[in-house]
């Protein structure tokens, strides 16, 4: 593992394509804008819970199906930014233009048709995923499904340009419009529900607004022609049949990555269920707190993907190793620091807890843990895996997480959870067995060095 972060490579000033300065400029937005959705989550949570249990059920349970639709919109986003990316590289506009435009326009295309299932087959989706619920959370579920399929569109629109500005390394841009959309959605729910006491439509009208605002106003920002790469509406309704393979040949394999590990996740949902009401609430409670100590790994992951994505654009295979390290030592560096201070301050966030003296030692066990552990692998297996998949290895990621995640660590939970008893101790034992295994594959096909034959453009 050190071996990989070795500076071994060097390369000359005037082919360095980010300067320090640079990279900073890049990496500081996107810690914050990952930060502050973070927080607004627990915000969001925190008032939604006023509404009453109906709505909070609900809420979650439509989230659950929310979350994978908005995983449709992440993957196409992250296929046309790696894309966007190397034409940004190879200092190619037409293309890069072409690009862009196409990948709003697909993106839109699919979220209408996603739109209309939802809303048509609202009933049967939610029966299907949550059996026969209580009649007044199935009411909160379909308003709030409505609602916030009506969403999609802008959320597609929204993460679609997203996903250009950070091919361009204007992530501040995001970071701004990111604070707007937040601000408004909390507002919002404020109003909706302690002004208005609109209940489940109170939280909901707020997320569709904020969401409309900020696609709009990226959009916008997006078609002006002084950008490195811009939308160009003409080329919206143009259909290129190549620019779009391309940028599907990365999305697809990601969103069958991003979508086999959600459902992953609900497979382990039902085994945590096994083991009783302490371990249930522990477990809910760690995996905030799990969320809020993987971000700054979370965060490098669109850094990875611009940077490389550009310098594999340049056809710089020696640019974009030297960066893999470099980025890979900034990411060890800064999970190391945050894990270990937010785990410092972990036992006095747990006093505003109403939770037992044993749930709360839990807690503590599982964040130690996920700490340890998603500081010394993550880098490897999270942010290192982008570094590959924006040199178009994408095929390869997909596999290593299909095998670590939704295998080894379903499996290990069984073993660890169930047959050796150790509960949602073992659950946690089993995630560090999928990043361990993961680092390994993914740290072998660097050395193997794979990746440098790919092309995307």
């Amino acid at each position: 593992m050190l071996k990989l972060i070795e500076p071994k490579i060097q390369i000359e000033k005037s082919r360095q394509l980010f300067s320090n300065r640079n990279l900073r400029d890049l990496i500081v937005p996107l810690i914050i804008e990952q930060l502050l959705i973070l927080l607004v989550g627990i915000a969001d949570t925190l008032m939604v819970s006023y509404a009453g249990e109906a709505a909070v059920s609900g809420v979650s349970l439509v989230n659950q199906l929310n979350t994978v639709f908005i995983l449709v919109f992440t993957a196409l986003a992250s296929g046309g930014a790696v894309v966007a990316s190397q034409y940004v590289g190879n200092k190619d506009k037409k293309n890069g233009v072409l690009a862009s435009s196409q990948l709003v326009m697909i993106t839109t295309f699919i979220s209408i048709i996603l739109m209309g299932v939802a809303i048509i087959f609202r009933r049967e989706l939610l029966t299907l995923l949550f059996g026969r619920v209580e009649s007044e959370v199935m009411q909160a579920c379909l308003t709030y499904l409505i609602i916030s399929a009506f969403s999609f569109p802008a959320l597609a629109i929204y993460n679609s340009c997203a996903g250009l500005f950070r091919s361009m390394s204007k992530t501040k841009t995001i970071m701004y419009v990111s604070i707007i959309m937040n601000v408004i959605n909390v507002v919002g729910n404020f109003i909706g529900i302690f002004v208005l006491h609109a209940g489940v439509a109170g939280v909901a009208y707020p997320s569709l607004i904020s969401r409309v605002i900020a696609a709009v106003i990226l959009l916008a920002i997006s078609l002006n022609k002084n950008n490195t790469i811009y939308v160009r509406i003409k080329d919206i309704f143009k259909w290129s049949q190549e620019m779009i393979r391309r940028i599907l040949n990365i999305a697809i394999p990601n969103g069958i990555e991003n979508g086999l590990f959600q459902l992953s996740k609900v497979a382990l949902s039902s085994i945590v269920a096994m083991f009783g009401t302490s371990q249930i609430a522990a477990n809910g409670v760690a995996q905030s707190f799990w969320s809020m100590a993987a971000l700054f790994c979370l965060a490098m992951g669109p850094a990875f993907i611009t940077v490389i994505g550009q310098c594999m654009g340049a056809g710089d295979v020696e640019a974009a190793d030297y960066y893999m390290k470099k980025l890979l030592r900034i990411t060890y560096l800064g999970g190391i620091i945050w894990n270990i201070v937010f785990f410092i301050v972990t036992p006095l966030i747990l006093q505003l807890y109403s939770l037992s003296s044993d749930t709360i030692y839990m807690i503590i066990i599982l964040c130690l843990i996920h700490n340890l552990f998603n500081a010394l692998l993550c880098p490897i297996a999270s942010s290192l895996s982008n570094g590959l998949r924006a040199c178009g290895d994408v095929k390869y990621t997909m596999y290593t997480s299909i095998f670590s995640t939704v295998v080894c660590r379903v499996i290990l939970s069984i073993i660890f959870g169930i047959w050796m008893n150790l509960g949602v101790i073992g659950i946690a034992l089993a995630m560090v067995g999928d990043w361990a295994i993961k680092s390994a594959l993914i740290a072998k096909r660097y050395y193997q060095g794979k990746w440098k034959q790919f092309k995307v453009i």
